[in-house]
């Protein structure tokens, strides 16, 4: 009782908080060598807590921002969904009510079919090779600049960790395991059907929502990396965690587009440059938060089994035929695994 009252009570700070934010960023006088500057706030939302690695990197890129454009820019981040779910910010980071946001890659295939790539289960052999895709510009170059025009821009992708399926039922060891069970998945077409071939019903919700409906018996299961299912205690009700190791969907930093543009040469490489370093600085903090993670959810009476992913890739294979239906999706698809060799 106590846990859905604090659900309930996090839902209303979180709306408070969003009916309040009138603009992308709010400006702050402050003392720079001795003079008062303007320094202009950057709101950005984030759907976890203050202890995940990308927020920690966004703590320091922030702090960085702030003394190499001399107090111009300032980061303020707002975890937990503070600013509301994924899609919700996304929506307020177009819109100007937010600066920037931090969105699973799913969420992207809204806006260019072809971010679905990036998206598909066993696209990417390994974080390296993933991460040798994102700092690729002739890959994801076009890509990224193609949502320009609907108000926000792609600044870059955090590696997001491996995604693999957890329940409150039993370990999970072949498609027939996940029938009938209700698995929370991030809220995309591609999502919802590859849960369907690898065998269980695919639930999209907030992942703020996620604990209460876990313990409701709404859901029977969720999908995520390590950190997600430990930190967010999902480790307590849902004591399966099988390494189905289907997806490693990026997580994109969107900044709105006006405020992009708006930023000098200067500050807008200072700017990039510092967003670069934060992908390796989340790295780098990464593996050692999963283990801290396992240990953690073991501690929670987690039970963690290795599958043979090879029956779960055969199963999803008909979703990568669907899927890389057009030229662009395939072409993009190919560069992928080009990359990979």
């Amino acid at each position: 009782m106590k846990k859905r009252l604090k659900a309930i009570v996090g839902f209303g700070i979180a709306f408070t908080m969003a009916a309040f934010l009138t603009g992308c960023s709010e400006d702050e006088t402050v003392a720079v060598n001795g003079e008062s500057q303007k320094t202009q706030v950057l709101k950005v939302a984030f759907n976890q807590p203050d202890t995940h690695p990308q927020y920690k990197a966004m703590e320091q890129f922030g702090e960085e921002l702030k003394e190499k454009t001399n107090g111009a820019y300032e980061i303020k981040m707002y975890p937990n969904e503070l600013l509301g779910a994924q899609r919700e910010t996304i929506e307020l980071v177009q819109s100007g009510t937010i600066s920037m946001s931090i969105v699973a890659g799913s969420l992207m295939e809204n806006f260019n079919d072809e971010f679905v790539v990036f998206n598909l289960p066993y696209v990417f052999d390994s974080k390296d090779h993933q991460l040798s895709v994102f700092n690729n510009s002739d890959i994801i170059g076009n890509l990224y600049s193609s949502v320009e025009d609907q108000g926000m821009s792609v600044v870059g992708a955090f590696h997001g960790g491996i995604r693999n399926v957890y329940n409150n039922v039993k370990p999970i060891e072949t498609p027939e395991d996940l029938k009938g069970l209700k698995v929370r998945i991030i809220d995309s077409d591609t999502n919802i059907k590859m849960m369907e071939k690898m065998g269980g019903v695919g639930t999209p919700m907030g992942q703020g929502e996620v604990y209460t409906a876990l313990q409701s018996g709404v859901l029977e299961g969720g999908e995520n990396n390590e950190l997600i299912y430990a930190n967010l205690k999902h480790s307590e009700i849902a004591k399966y965690y099988s390494y189905t190791q289907h997806l490693m969907i990026p997580d994109y930093l969107i900044i709105n587009n006006d405020l992009l543009k708006g930023m000098s040469e200067e500050h807008r490489k200072i700017f990039e440059e510092g967003f670069a370093k934060a992908v390796d600085n989340a790295v780098n903090l990464w593996d050692t938060e999963v283990e801290k993670a396992i240990t953690d959810a073991e501690t929670d009476g987690a039970e963690f089994n290795k599958p043979d992913i090879k029956v779960f890739q055969d199963a999803v294979q008909p979703l990568l035929e669907e899927k890389l239906s057009s030229e662009g999706a395939k072409a993009l698809y190919d560069k992928v695994r080009e990359a990979a060799k």
